[in-house]
Order: structure tokens, then sequence, then C-alpha cells
């Protein structure tokens, strides 16, 4: 279910490369933070993928606990770059929208939000 999302995000941070306005509307060091935002989706992508490919090649017809624990884990450490990359697209869109400091709470407050909903709510139980 979260595989989708992070192929959708990947494919925009991508287009976004090609389009004029990346280099008119980005300064340098906005463009490598974008960058930065794409490489953490892919490693995001990484740690989601890796419990199907896993399991393809181990030939296991059953799902064994630890496949389980495993492949939870691995979700849940695919989840922490993925909020970074989330974070670090909103600030880059809402500074060309809107001013520097607004898209830096907005962003703050995004990560916030983030790290509650995907990591203290499941502990708050």
């Amino acid at each position: 279910m979260v595989l989708p999302g992070i192929q959708a995000l990947f494919g925009f941070q991508f287009i976004a490369v090609f389009n004029s306005g990346f280099t008119l509307l980005l300064s340098d060091f906005n463009q490598k933070l974008h960058l930065s935002a794409l490489i953490l989706t892919t490693f995001s992508i990484a740690f989601v993928m890796t419990p199907a490919a896993y399991h393809r090649q181990t030939g296991s017809h059953k799902v064994k606990e630890e496949f389980l624990k495993i492949a939870s884990k691995l979700l849940l450490f695919g989840m922490l770059p993925l909020m970074m990359a989330f974070c670090i697209d909103v600030y880059l869109i809402a500074q060309i929208i809107i001013s520097n400091s607004i898209a830096l709470l907005l962003a703050s407050l995004l990560t916030i939000l983030f790290i509650f909903l995907w990591y203290t709510l499941s502990h708050s139980r």
C-alpha cells in the first residue's frame, strides 16, 4: 500500500528536474536539496521493496513470523526517509509560493505530524 505512493512521488520528483521552471525557480542549493529528497525517496523504495525481493529469492511458500518481523522493520525504516523527502519537497514548493520562513514552519509542522502519526501513535496504545 505504501509503495504506489512512493512511486508516484518518485515520478514527480524525477519529472520536476526536466521542467524549465526547475532551474529558474530554485537556487543551486535548493536544487541540491531536491536531489537529496530524490535520494531519500530512493532509499525508501529500497527498504519497502526489500521484503518482496527477499521472499521471492528464498523461495518460501510460507510466511514465517521471523520474516514478518523483518518486513515490518524494513517498512518502518523506509518510512523515515520517505517522511524526510515529503517534507523537503513541501518546503521547496512552499518556498516558491510563499515566504521562506512560512515554508520552513510548514515543513517543520508536517515533520511533527508524520512523526506523531507514523511512530508515536502506534506506541501510545
